[in-house]
């Protein structure tokens, strides 16, 4: 397994830019900035099977909430993606340091967490301080009780955690 330093992104929200954790620069449709968080939406030109990616950035939970909306034959088998992130932001720039840990969840359904290995391998060799992964791992466990207790739906467990999110489609 090749372990990588915790993956960093930046949200520009005067350039209408994001960053991705290599450096990419993208094009974002939208950003809207409520008490809850941030929210980017932006299209994936020329990819062939993702049309649309939008995603709320929520400090207070510190999660990064994904919807990917798939072109028609390469839709998959989850709903959101959730990534376990610091967030802070300064001036019209925000930015997620992504520690490893991530959640599928399947609406009415389930939810996975993945990526375990890679946040205690990244311990193991010191490039996440053993308080970064207690707090990562203690906002997965926070995440995966909530969205189960909601019958395995984020958007409600968020809600009644007073956090509306809202969605497009491609």
């Amino acid at each position: 397994m090749h372990i990588h330093p915790p993956k960093v992104e930046y949200f520009d929200l005067d350039a209408k830019s994001n960053t991705d954790p290599k450096g990419h620069l993208r094009g974002v449709e939208e950003y809207r900035l409520t008490r809850a968080g941030l929210y980017m939406s932006r299209p994936v030109p020329g990819h062939p099977e993702l049309c649309h990616f939008e995603s709320w950035l929520l400090p207070a939970h510190g999660l990064r909430v994904t919807r990917q909306s798939w072109r028609p034959g390469h839709e998959r088998d989850y709903d959101f993606y959730v990534d376990v992130v610091e967030i802070s932001s300064g001036g019209s720039v925000w930015k997620t340091v992504d520690l490893y840990l991530d959640l599928l969840v399947r609406t009415g359904r389930s939810v996975t967490v993945l990526d375990t290995d890679e946040l205690l391998a990244a311990l193991d060799r010191g490039l996440v301080q053993p308080h970064r992964a207690q707090w990562a791992l203690e906002t997965t466990y926070r995440a995966v009780a909530g969205i189960a207790a909601h019958g395995h739906d984020a958007v409600r467990w968020l809600a009644a955690q007073g956090t509306v999110t809202t969605w497009r489609r491609c």
